[in-house]
């Protein structure tokens, strides 16, 4: 990306973080200084957040948006960790799911609204939590997807748009039915349209767009896939989804199919992120666990793969002419974005938890928040070099924002800012 394109960037969004990995989902906040090492002084405030939730914070100007499941169930919580188990959680009970809005400088809290509440239509992952996808925000109205229980739109102050319940969305190992993990993708605003990438069991996947203002349906597209969990991005007016049966390319305006391939490993979640022409898509379950460039506009072509070395979870990141891939174990890699010759690779030493959040950047600095509850400041560059490592205190699931000078951390129980 050239410097005029930076600045455009930059000026467009500000200090906006819209959707799930900030503008374009490319988990880089332009022309923000965030503390790149700090102490409890940088802590500018701390907000408990009822229920769990791995969905990430959003940044509108001053508002904050988080979602959050709140069980009625004393104790619910979820199994943090490396390791294979698919069982499902046995919280079956009745939860009311909600949209919080804090106050930017302040963390308190300016609204919260219960979008659903009742028994959980199907099922979650002892790792995961009902409230997984992150929500997203035009400044006009802000959007939150809660799988089976539906899609919910705001508007800024908190008032009820609208809502629709899209069917019971039931996800889980792809070579077994009867797992049911939930749903994880996010919902992402194009052109006035709200899109959902909805890949279940069975014969019922489907993509899926809609009025930003009315909740009606402009298109939906049926797919044949497996269960996924990797949200959809548009690059150069395509709309790109990872899939374990075929990555694909859509007209946006249209839902048409344009271009797939496959390859791909039989468990997706990473999302498409692009920069300089090419699209990176990845995903991490053996024995394929590819990375995929895909030139764009050239109806899927690839410039270069690899196999083995995708992500499971985290979402790469793609920072000046370099991608940087990051494994729940904890193995960090950087590889050139134009050959795909690999730069470094690396293990970042760890509790054990591993990582599940996507890496995020700003001023050159790359920021890793592992399960265990600490935050890993990486220079960008050539050579790998950690700055700071810094305890949060909590586990740390979810990928961070950025918003000027401020990192907003979700933890387990808390919304932190830490700031300059």
């Amino acid at each position: 990306m050239n410097g005029l394109a930076l600045i455009l960037l930059a000026s467009a969004w500000g200090d906006n973080w819209p959707q799930f990995r900030g503008p374009d989902a490319s988990g880089i906040a332009e022309g923000a200084k965030p503390p790149d090492a700090w102490d409890r002084r940088a802590i500018r405030w701390k907000t408990p957040v009822a229920g769990l939730a791995h969905s990430s914070p959003i940044v509108w100007r001053n508002q904050i948006f988080v979602t959050t499941a709140v069980s009625s169930q004393p104790g619910a919580t979820f199994k943090h960790g490396l390791y294979g188990d698919g069982d499902a959680s046995p919280d079956t009970s009745v939860h009311q799911w909600k949209v919080l809005c804090l106050d930017k400088r302040t963390g308190v809290v300016l609204w919260e609204r219960v979008a659903y509440q009742g028994p959980p239509k199907e099922k979650r992952h002892i790792k995961s939590t009902y409230a997984n996808s992150t929500p997203v925000t035009d400044g006009k109205r802000v959007v939150a997807f809660f799988g089976s229980q539906g899609l919910f739109a705001f508007d800024m102050s908190g008032n009820p748009l609208w809502k629709r319940d899209l069917g019971v969305l039931r996800l889980g190992a792809y070579d077994a039915p009867d797992y049911e993990w939930g749903t994880a993708s996010s919902p992402i605003l194009y052109r006035d349209m709200v899109i959902v990438q909805c890949d279940t069991q069975g014969k019922e996947s489907f993509l899926m767009a809609l009025s930003a203002s009315t909740g009606e349906t402009i298109w939906k597209s049926p797919r044949e896939e497996l269960p996924s969990w990797g949200t959809p991005a548009v690059a150069n007016g395509e709309l790109i989804t990872n899939g374990s049966n075929a990555i694909r390319g859509y007209d946006p305006a249209t839902g048409k199919q344009l271009w797939s391939f496959g390859g791909s490993s039989k468990i997706t979640a990473p999302t498409p992120v692009f920069a300089n022409g090419l699209a990176i898509v990845a995903s991490g379950r053996r024995p394929e666990a590819p990375i995929f460039a895909i030139k764009l506009g050239s109806q899927g072509s690839i410039a270069w793969s690899k196999q083995q070395r995708g992500p499971y979870m985290p979402t790469p990141l793609i920072l000046d002419g370099r991608v940087y891939v990051l494994n729940n174990n904890g193995i960090f890699d950087c590889y050139d974005l134009a050959t795909g010759n690999e730069v470094y690779r690396q293990r970042i030493e760890h509790a054990g938890g591993g990582f599940s959040g996507s890496p995020v950047a700003a001023n050159g600095r790359i920021y890793l928040s592992n399960e265990d509850g600490e935050m890993i400041v990486v220079r960008a560059g050539p050579r790998f070099e950690i700055v700071s490592r810094n305890e949060i205190g909590e586990r740390l699931m979810a990928t961070p924002a950025i918003t000027g000078n401020m990192l907003v951390i979700r933890g387990e129980k808390n919304l932190i800012a830490i700031g300059r």
